[in-house]
């Protein structure tokens, strides 16, 4: 349930609690691994605001303090007009009602209630302001630490959880910061407050309003107990329900063309039918304690009015006084709930803390300062010496790696899935760190140059697109910073894609919606290519880069890839091994290790593993030929 729900009134009705957050009690709650180290590291981002902070605090703590004064006046008041109609009841001499002394208490009422909304205002006002500034800044780390951590990280844990924690975590944060950490000041200021209020009234009547506390306790764990197993299954549920219905959408098409809509519609009923029960009984076991609340304060109601009735007719305590003690013993049990939940909320908002903790000691890739940068312009002449490397250390993938590429030459890895192919680009972009030799680049050593520069000299057309969402003129222009309009324009028609640019309405600044839907794919890899093209860099990197394009269209972009690797050198993945017949070299590779190099011809004379894997392609494309 909401935070807002949950903050307390000035006055509640006698034997209610208020429902605030009571459904939440028995819910699941994330924990924390490391509580107190969590808690002190998220104060840190607080300290700097420990002067709005403190504000908050007094405004928070005076706006409770004038509402609960409130009560006790209100029943002066009422003491007042009591005692005066009992006096012109028995006509005793004199015998008035004061209103002037009414008039009096409402307008002190008045102005405490005023000036406790107030400063409620205030606090609410300066605390918004901090807690955003608090989750700017976090957000702003996230950020900063998403760019600088290597690209191991992305590629052993899931996208999802990365987003969750810069996206939900840091809304949770933001969510206690604002509503529940001034709730728990005002909830606890509340419950004292109350309970001197009280004893000033009567200690025996505190004492018969406090007595049934334990067993409101008692009887709320018992039904939170029960009901937590029910809302465990009620998110596993919903958990897969929500899977089911993505996943459903997302491959409509599939289940269609395969016929299992009504499959899919069989198993959603069944995760449905699981969540309803669970749901229900849940929500249902959950919303006893509302009612065995109401009831139990009930009873403690009946015993401060039969108790204060008596000492009323004793003369020990004013009329006006037993009115507030209701209101109090009415308000009592609020605070108490509420605080109870916010320490269910600051539970979860600590684990969530310190899941963006955990993120933000992810080890970085090491920024040391270039130590060698090359001394004119890049030719893109490359070499591998003794290149060893394993993503993980008990596994060794490339071992005593040696390749000699020169300026110029146009360089085809091929290799089944999983020989490694994907890993040399990644070495050559530094992606990943060496575990032994090196990769030279024009005699320098890569590991001396900044990576920044090391990158720049890459230009990079991928098997899989990646577009942004913007305009197709900001797509292009991604690859070099500051290209003009007519060098846009010159790297489309480079890579024949201005004529279907110019056929779309915007042209140029058409805008890609989410995953650029509103192109084809194959229109999405002519983009790719321009934005290499504009990028002009010394070594291109080139992973079946015509694969999901038509054949006239391949042919286009074939002219154009080859007028862009004309006196650059150029690393080819090729899974087609026809494309890469005129390759100056191929590297063949196999379970990490370059086990063949040379040209086609060579190659296929030797009969090796090249000639196995060309002629099984070639053996297999004659086969579906239907002639």
């Amino acid at each position: 349930m909401s935070e807002k729900q949950n903050k307390p009134s000035p006055s509640v009705h006698p034997g209610h609690f208020g429902r605030g957050g009571m459904g939440a009690m028995g819910r699941p709650v994330q924990k924390a691994k490391n509580f107190k180290g969590t808690l002190k590291r998220l104060i840190s981002f607080m300290l700097p605001f420990r002067l709005s902070l403190t504000l908050v605090l007094i405004t928070a703590v005076l706006s409770t303090v004038f509402s609960i004064v409130a009560p006790k006046l209100m029943g002066n008041a009422t003491t007042v007009l009591f005692e005066g109609s009992m006096a012109k009841l028995k006509k005793l001499p004199g015998a008035a009602i004061d209103f002037n002394a009414i008039l009096r208490i409402s307008v002190i009422l008045a102005v405490l209630y005023v000036l406790s909304a107030i400063l409620s205002y205030i606090q609410q006002r300066i605390m918004v302001g901090v807690t955003q500034k608090i989750v700017f800044n976090l957000r702003k780390q996230i950020s900063d630490k998403l760019a600088r951590v290597p690209l191991s990280f992305f590629d052993s844990r899931s996208h999802g959880d990365t987003m969750s924690r810069a996206t939900n975590d840091v809304d949770t944060i933001s969510s206690t910061l604002q509503q529940s950490l001034t709730q728990l000041i005002t909830s606890l200021v509340t419950l004292l407050g109350i309970v001197i209020m009280m004893l000033t009234i009567s200690p025996l009547l505190t004492l018969a309003a406090i007595i049934v506390l334990p067993l409101s306790i008692l009887g709320t764990k018992m039904i939170a107990s029960r009901s937590q197993n029910y809302f465990k299954g009620q998110q596993q549920a919903l958990g897969q329900l929500n899977g089911h219905i993505e996943e459903m959408y997302t491959g409509h098409t599939i289940v269609k063309a395969f016929g299992h809509e009504r499959k899919s519609i069989e198993q959603f009923n069944e995760i449905n039918e699981r969540l309803y029960h669970s749901g229900w009984k849940a929500q249902f076991i959950s919303g006893l304690i509302f009612p065995l609340m109401s009831f139990i304060n009930n009873i403690g109601y009946v015993l401060v009015s039969v108790i204060g009735g008596i000492m009323v007719t004793h003369g020990a305590v004013k009329i006006g006084d037993i009115q507030a003690f209701i209101q109090y013993s009415g308000q009592f049990g609020m605070p108490i709930t509420q605080v109870a939940n916010i320490a269910n909320v600051i539970q979860s908002t600590i684990a969530a803390a310190e899941r963006i903790f955990e993120l933000l000691d992810e080890p970085e890739e090491l920024q040391e300062p270039a130590q060698r940068k090359l001394s004119q312009q890049a030719r893109g002449h490359v070499q591998f010496e003794h290149v060893a490397f394993s993503y993980k250390p008990e596994e060794p993938l490339i071992q005593d790696m040696n390749i000699h590429v020169k300026q110029g030459q146009t360089v085809a890895i091929v290799g089944p899935t999983g020989a490694g192919k994907t890993t040399i680009v990644n070495l050559l972009m530094r992606f990943y760190e060496l575990g032994g030799g090196r990769i030279l680049i024009d005699g320098i050593d890569a590991k001396t140059m900044s990576r920044s520069e090391l990158r720049g000299l890459f230009g990079m057309v991928l098997q899989d697109t990646w577009l942004f969402g913007g305009t197709i003129r900001d797509n292009i222009a991604y690859g070099r910073d500051g290209a003009t309009e007519d060098e846009i324009v010159s790297a489309a028609k480079a890579a024949y894609a201005d004529h279907f640019i110019r056929t779309l309405p915007d042209g140029y600044d058409t805008i890609l919606n989410e995953e650029a839907s509103n192109l084809s794919h194959g229109q999405k890899q002519l983009l790719t290519i321009a934005r290499a093209v504009l990028a002009d860099p010394a070594i291109l990197i080139l992973d079946e880069a015509t694969s999901s394009v038509d054949t006239r269209t391949e042919a286009s972009i074939q002219r154009a890839m080859h007028s862009l690797m004309n006196g650059r050198t150029s690393f080819v993945i090729a899974h087609r091994l026809s494309t890469i017949r005129d390759a100056d070299l191929i590297l063949v590779m196999n379970h990490g290790s370059v086990v063949e190099q040379g040209t086609h011809e060579q190659l296929l004379e030797r009969d090796g593993f090249y000639a196995d894997l060309y002629n099984s392609q070639f053996a297999q494309k004659v086969s579906m030929d239907p002639s």
